[in-house]
């Protein structure tokens, strides 16, 4: 799987990096997406992936250098708030960055990957995607609707020698977050909720993504994989 490119989204910082990274650090080239086309370890696009005009390019642009043989769509948005106040308008807004740009990259990809003779997409969710969270209703939907595409997705394009997986991060370290995890509530959280009593690196999560890619194991597809300390299965 390593003659051609693996596209990966959100590339330009956070997960999206360390997995860009990793994957390079494999042997991969790699095609990072982003708001500002910076990528650490591949070669950037800049890409909204917001814009459906803007992800057919992108991706008509990578597959003009060479096989496409993997995506990853970690790109993504997080917002919170009570749901008797949410707007239509942000509600749909984090659904399009969040899940619809995920079909929109699939759906582009697919005759790539499918003509290089087949390959992975790995989707990035998240551990809410199955939880009942207060004050995160889009969120978790649209992470929930990430891994519902994961297994249709994977059912449907199995034929095409496409396999497709998700990963499922709980609490990781991002530019974000580093404050409140480092403050006496956020420790009081980790060492209450998590099993391994601390937050994840995003390194840790770049390393199952890149062990996914590289171990080929073709009779795996259609399942998310929770990377979280435990966390939710922690009754």
């Amino acid at each position: 799987m390593s003659n051609g490119t693996i596209i990966v989204t959100g590339a330009s910082r956070g997960i999206g990096e360390a997995i860009v990274r990793n994957l390079a650090g494999r042997g991969y080239s790699v095609a990072g997406l982003s708001r500002s086309g910076t990528c650490a370890a591949g070669t950037g696009y800049a890409c909204d992936l917001s814009d459906e005009a803007a992800i057919v390019s992108a991706v008509k642009a990578i597959a003009a250098t060479g096989p496409v043989i993997g995506l990853v769509n970690n790109a993504g948005q997080y917002a919170s708030g009570r749901s008797v106040q949410l707007a239509t308008a942000d509600y749909e807004q984090l659904m399009r960055i969040n899940a619809t740009s995920t079909f929109m990259m699939a759906r582009e990809v697919h005759p790539h990957i499918k003509s290089a003779g087949g390959g992975l997409i790995a989707n990035i969710s998240s551990f809410f995607a199955r939880m009942g969270v207060s004050q995160h209703l889009a969120y978790c939907a649209s992470k929930a609707a990430i891994e519902a595409m994961t297994r249709c997705l994977a059912v449907e394009w199995a034929r095409d020698k496409i396999r497709v997986l998700g990963v499922a991060p709980g609490y990781i370290h991002t530019d974000f977050n580093y404050d409140f995890f480092h403050s006496e509530h956020g420790k009081e959280l980790l060492a209450n909720r998590v099993p391994v009593r601390r937050v994840g690196e995003p390194e840790e999560v770049a390393k199952l993504v890149g062990s996914l890619f590289a171990n080929d194991i073709g009779f795996l597809t259609g399942e998310t994989i929770q990377i979280d300390g435990g966390q939710a299965i922690n009754l």
